[in-house]
């Protein structure tokens, strides 16, 4: 008996063995299973639904909330940035056994079973957060049993295959929130203007209600600025509150509060700001194929954008009167290269001026704003210093004639005076002299991209032959404000930083901005500065008047503004100084008033730049008869320097009036300085009636009573020059010879390969016609043996 009852005892404890090892092994099957449908990959929860994006400012602010693919305000949101009395009250009033049910509640299903189809009630579906959001994402009909039986299928498999975090993100970022907003974080946007996170107890109660009924809650709001809401969603949300005052007591001190009436914004609350910078924006991710996030910080700041906005409007209407319609400005901080403040049009929603065209990307004609790179371009090859005088005289560069806008030659200018005085003449000179770089050049490598061909533009370039846009000058300013470094603009707060490339020297950088500190502003006077916040600015009008530009830069910033009608329409008024200006300085004063310390920032004097004291007449070194001097920056080892001699001193015989002939007598001469003006300056003088006393001159003995002149200067042909021959129009196939004189020539000879060609005054041109093809030696001799040479290249064209 006792062997038997060992042996049944033995086979007992062998199949309760084998039970539980198979129940482990279940279990362990059940859990290799549950794990394995865990780590398989799936689909991330945050893709499964398109959703929108929230823009903001470079302080947060909103911008711009844009709508989804499907035409949803659906905003990614994560679980860390959601209010968690949000979170809390969703799950109070939605699923209290969230975190404990495999996603579905088999009690709440047979209660809304019950309610709908036995009592005939109000239906009830009895669906957990995770049935919801297998119904939202799977788009199902859970309105019959078969559909309801899918619904929890589908939330069993969510829950296999997700987290709860995941799950309770995924709907949170996916449930109703009435109309075509979907997720708490587009409905917090619209309805209280905040982000989910920083959303209050009465607000996150009021939205973790609306998802079970959006419609019937939201059905009744009126008001002009927010809606008030019916009262179905108030007394929901009090109901709430109730059953959480019994689970937080402590957050009593809430009641005041809730016994408010309760109002929401609505979706045409919704911000609309910056909206050529914001368009601009997206158009770039899509561009790229780059999808933006559901969060950007751009580089706008919305204070800056409201002050550019309102004094853009307020001028064109101002200005209306004149016809004046349209008018684009761009703010950008030098700093960073961050655009702060971007306005495209005047108007975004009107259509009669096609306000949506965003006007700062548009391809235009610059006028003269370009002329400050050419100097510095010319102080980097030491073609000029801010001193150094420019001939302001009527001029030929071969086939090119250009003109002053006003129809004036003014003579002898500084640079510094021709820059800011934006004469024509000066600055087409400056770029024939350019070598490598010239200004073509120079606009290609900063990724200027709507040139033509060098030869389409020749030395037209110089005064706004070509197109550019404001985005390209607002960076070629920049480029000046931070001494020659070129760099990209920034709509982004997150795009990378860039180490630029540099186009410029410091020292010439440096000098420009200087030379256009000096510009004064409408109604001050040539070389006034203001004692605070100095301003380099320089002005452009485009060819038959289209369009009025002014571009400069003050304290850290650079402003580029436009003014003209985007279908080109011309008008008289679309004059740089007189149209454009005065908005720039509107827009600077404004700023100024927010921002009365407003400084640029500090940057030392490159090393590279020295001053020197130079005559102010001719902008050379002054010799002892110079009348005034004064001082002037100066690039060691670059800038051109020489002393200057139109300033010389001539004896006169006191009997004749005439020079003295040498050996001089004691007591019967004196000396007089007279001017040496060149023949093509001393032309513009005699053309304007300015008096200058000619030198006198005595035939009797050479060299009586003076010093030595200045050589003659051949202008035309132009250094490097190519001529072609016409076979068949040989009689347009003539060469214009030019050269500039010393005062006291009074004759200049031509000579062709030492051929004697004839003979020319002082401001007289010879013609000469070659008679076939090959490489020519032209010499100009005038009558005090003093010369210059050039080289003439003659092609043939049939």
């Amino acid at each position: 008996m006792r062997t038997a009852w060992a042996s049944a005892a033995r086979t007992a404890a062998g199949r309760w063995v084998r039970r539980w090892q198979n129940v482990l092994a279940a279990l362990g099957l059940v859990a290799v299973i549950l794990v394995g449908c865990r780590l398989w990959p799936h689909p991330s929860l945050r893709d499964a639904l398109p959703r929108s994006t929230a823009i903001h400012d470079d302080a947060g602010r909103l911008l711009r909330l844009t709508l989804a693919s499907d035409e949803q305000y659906r905003l990614w949101t994560p679980l860390a940035e959601i209010s968690p009395a949000l979170i809390d009250a969703t799950l109070m009033h939605e699923d209290q056994w969230y975190r404990w049910h495999p996603g579905f509640n088999p009690w709440g299903l047979l209660r809304g079973a019950w309610v709908t189809y036995v009592r005939h009630g109000h239906p009830q579906g009895g669906s957990t957060l995770t049935m919801q959001l297998a119904r939202l994402l799977y788009r199902l009909d859970t309105r019959t049993p078969l559909g309801k039986l899918r619904q929890v299928a589908l939330a069993v498999r969510l829950e296999l295959s997700y987290s709860k975090h995941d799950i309770l993100e995924a709907y949170l970022n996916s449930a109703p929130y009435g109309g075509n907003i979907q997720g708490v974080g587009a409905a917090s946007l619209v309805y209280f203007g905040k982000p989910a996170a920083r959303l209050t107890l009465p607000e996150a109660l009021t939205l973790a209600v609306i998802p079970q009924d959006p419609s019937r809650r939201l059905d009744s709001r009126h008001g002009p600025d927010a809606s008030v809401v019916a009262p179905r969603l108030a007394a929901a949300r009090d109901r709430l509150f109730r059953r959480w005052l019994r689970k937080h007591p402590e957050d009593a001190r809430w009641r005041a509060v809730f016994r408010m009436p309760l109002a929401l914004r609505t979706v045409a609350q919704l911000p609309f700001a910056a909206p050529h910078a914001v368009d601009q924006l997206i158009a770039a991710a899509n561009a790229r194929g780059d999808p933006l996030p559901s969060q950007v910080r751009s580089s706008i700041d919305l204070g800056l954008q409201q002050l550019l906005e309102r004094q853009v409007r307020g001028y064109v209407r101002h200005m209306a009167g004149v016809g004046v319609r349209n008018a684009s400005a761009i703010l950008v901080d030098t700093r960073d290269m961050g655009v702060k403040a971007l306005v495209g049009s005047v108007d975004y929603f009107n259509e009669d001026i096609h306000g949506q065209v965003n006007g700062t990307l548009a391809p235009r004609s610059p006028g003269s704003t370009l002329k400050p790179f050419i100097y510095g371009l010319g102080l980097d090859q030491g073609v000029l210093g801010p001193q150094t005088v420019l001939r302001d005289v009527p001029s030929s560069f071969g086939p090119y004639t250009p003109e002053n806008f006003d129809g004036r030659f003014l003579g002898p200018v500084t640079a510094t005076q021709a820059l800011i005085h934006s004469r024509n003449i000066p600055a087409v000179w400056v770029d024939a002299q350019l070598r490598d770089p010239d200004l073509y050049g120079f606009l290609r490598q900063a990724g200027v991209r709507n040139l033509a061909s060098r030869q389409h533009y020749g030395l037209a370039l110089v005064l706004g032959g070509g197109d550019v846009t404001m985005q390209d000058l607002a960076r070629l300013y920049a480029l000046l404000a931070n001494r020659g470094v070129l760099k990209p603009l920034r709509l982004r707060q997150d795009a990378p930083p860039v180490p630029g490339r540099r186009l410029l020297s410091e020292a010439a950088s440096f000098i420009v901005t200087d030379m256009l500190e000096q510009n004064p502003r409408p109604g001050t006077t040539f070389g006034s500065r203001p004692s605070t916040a100095p301003v380099f600015w320089k002005t452009g009008t485009s060819w038959a008047f289209h369009d009025a530009w002014t571009a400069g830069g003050f304290g850290p910033y650079v402003l580029v503004v436009w003014v003209g009608n985007f279908d080109s329409t011309p008008n008289p008024a679309f004059v740089g100084i007189d149209a454009a200006a005065p908005l720039f300085f509107r827009i600077h004063d404004a700023l100024l008033a927010g921002h009365p310390d407003l400084k640029p920032p500090s940057r030392p004097l490159p090393d590279g730049v020295k001053r020197v004291r130079v005559c102010l007449a001719t902008g050379m070194l002054p010799s002892r008869w110079c009348p005034a001097t004064g001082w002037s920056w100066f690039i060691p080892g670059v800038s051109p320097i020489k002393a200057g001699n139109v300033y010389r001193p001539l004896v006169i015989d006191n009997a004749s009036g005439l020079p003295a002939c040498p050996p001089y007598a004691a007591g019967s001469t004196r000396t007089e300085v007279f001017q040496y003006w060149p023949s093509d300056l001393a032309a513009v003088f005699a053309r304007a009636g300015i008096p200058i006393r000619k030198p006198p001159h005595n035939p009797a003995c050479a060299d009586a009573g003076r010093a030595q002149g200045d050589p003659p200067a051949i202008t035309s042909p132009l250094r490097g020059a190519s001529y072609a021959l016409r076979l068949d129009r040989p009689e347009g196939n003539a060469v214009m010879l030019a050269a500039t004189s010393d005062a006291d020539v009074r004759a200049l000879y031509w000579f062709v390969n030492d051929a004697y060609v004839g003979r020319a005054t002082p401001g007289q041109a010879l013609t000469w016609q070659p008679v076939r093809a090959g490489t020519y030696q032209l010499r100009v001799v005038d009558d005090h043996g003093r010369s210059d040479a050039r080289r003439l290249d003659v092609g043939v064209v049939q």
